[in-house]
């Protein structure tokens, strides 16, 4: 019986690893598209177009 919850315990902390790394890579993907969108919105306001 002991070996079964060991299994969970293990099953358990790699499903929270992989939650935890989902999350940090959703937040690198946000924080990552909004300097993008900085960077253009800065960058285009040095050109004047007009």
């Amino acid at each position: 019986m002991q070996q079964r919850s060991d299994d969970t315990r293990v099953t358990v902390n790699a499903r929270g690893l992989t939650e935890q790394t989902v999350l940090r890579l959703q937040t690198f993907a946000l924080y990552g598209s909004l300097v993008l969108i900085a960077a253009v919105v800065f960058g285009s306001l040095g050109i004047h177009p007009f």
